[in-house]
């Protein structure tokens, strides 16, 4: 197994190394050609033209832009990231905006997994139930909702309702945290899982409803399979059943499913930061799209597509290990 397992990383790095290469060109390119980064500094009446010249060729747009390419990527493999047009180091601001993004990305997977595991089991093994149906009504209803109008809907109604009868603020519908934060570690904590409940209960409404869905519909196999028989026959608990037979077997292209949807979180993550007003990864995104800042976008894209490469890599890996039939080699 630990040959496979190496012989698969080894194939996946040799596929996503090039792709990723290929992406970063692109995305440099369309960027760099997609305005002026000095039309702001132009639009000025008071700013020499030798001034502007010199800003050119202190940011290197006055070389062609593969020329640009190639001096991002040779700074980029040794850790330099380049400076933005405003002039920030883009590995700062990345570090920076990563903590923000990535406090909400990972607790919406891990509630999404937890929260959908739980409604799919519960479905499969109640089906037809009038719980399977209430579940199966809202989980259309969560994949019918665009995010940021459920992330509007969650601003007006739960927010601003909850604490109006609280009396006090509970839930904050601006911002990753209040401004120069200090106190006690607990009230700390509070403030920013205040700050921190509204975008990932927005974000992670679509995946709960996807893998809620297709583990369901995976255990209703499972449970119907010769092998969950033969251990029911051979007196093994319901329970045991449950979750060593049907759940086992069933989790093996569920690990693929959170592969593929962590991609879309990302994406996700864009609209929740724009509409609650925090200061991450989408943020600087929107900012570097804006203007025309292709090291910023191309960071951006960097980690986001190898951290979407890993994920991908340790699915496959899961997936051999959850089902003995399953050879990555």
């Amino acid at each position: 197994m630990g040959t496979a397992v190496g012989a698969l990383i080894l194939r996946r790095v040799a596929v996503s190394v090039p792709l990723l290469l290929l992406t970063s060109l692109l995305v440099f390119v369309l960027v760099a050609n997609a305005g002026d980064p000095l039309a702001d500094l132009r639009a000025q009446p008071d700013v020499a033209p030798e001034v502007i010249d010199a800003q050119r060729r202190a940011l290197h747009l006055d070389e062609p832009v593969l020329a640009r390419y190639g001096r991002w990527l040779a700074s980029a493999v040794q850790g330099d990231l380049g400076t933005s047009i405003a002039g920030r180091d883009v590995a700062g601001l990345l570090w920076q905006r990563m903590q923000v993004t990535l406090r909400m990305i990972v607790l919406a997977v891990a509630l999404a997994i937890g929260l959908g595991l739980a409604f799919g089991v519960v479905g499969a093994v109640r089906h037809y139930s009038r719980l399977d149906h209430s579940l199966t009504f809202l989980s259309y209803v969560a994949l019918s909702l665009p995010v940021f109008w459920l992330a509007g809907l969650l601003k007006e109604f739960l927010a601003v309702r909850l604490n109006r009868l609280v009396g006090r603020q509970v839930l904050f519908t601006v911002g990753d945290a209040d401004p120069n934060l200090t106190g006690p570690l607990l009230e700390r904590l509070g403030n920013y899982l205040g700050h921190l409940a509204l975008p990932t209960l927005a974000l992670m409404a679509a995946p709960i409803a996807v893998f809620g869905r297709y583990v369901r519909a995976s255990m209703l196999d499972a449970l119907s399979a010769d092998y969950v028989r033969t251990a029911e026959a051979k007196g093994a608990s319901r329970p045991r059943v449950v979750v060593h037979h049907a759940l086992r077997n069933a989790l093996a292209p569920f690990a693929t499913l959170v592969a593929l949807n962590f991609a879309h979180l990302f994406a996700g993550a864009v609209i929740v930061e724009r509409v609650f007003g925090w200061q991450g990864m989408g943020q600087m995104l929107l900012d570097g799209v804006r203007a025309a800042d292709p090291n910023v976008v191309s960071a951006w894209l960097l980690v986001t597509a190898t951290t979407v490469h890993l994920v991908n890599l340790l699915a496959d890996v899961a997936y051999g290990w959850l089902d003995p039939r399953v050879r990555v080699g």
